[in-house]
């Protein structure tokens, strides 16, 4: 029982790892803001074309910003959730499956 314990712990370190070196790329407007995040929710950079600068006022640079941030956050989420899918069906499935808690569904 510890022994599967310490494996799901394992594993999800080794998730958490790979995380951590996966990049995604959030944009707003064309790739005139582009921000770089990981895997694991972290705010890399975050850039902006140097000749949008002068066609935007402050207000709508932040809101593009928000924008790209929002989309990088969101690739980051979805990755990090099918990584834990994909390590909880390995884990289910060393484990032998359900086993006896699949008999309480009618199976």
């Amino acid at each position: 029982m510890f022994d599967k314990l310490f494996e799901a712990q394992k594993k999800a370190e080794e998730v958490k790892k790979r995380l951590e070196t996966i990049s995604v790329t959030g944009e707003a407007e064309n790739g005139a803001i582009k921000v770089v995040a990981t895997a694991d929710k972290t705010i890399k950079s975050i850039a902006i074309a140097d000749d949008f600068y002068p066609s935007t006022d402050k207000e709508a640079l932040e809101e593009l910003i928000v924008v790209a941030v929002n989309k990088a956050l969101e690739q980051a989420e979805k990755i990090s959730q099918a990584e834990t899918a994909a390590m909880t069906q390995e884990m289910l499935g060393s484990m032998g499956g359900l086993g006896a808690l699949g008999n309480l569904f009618g199976k």
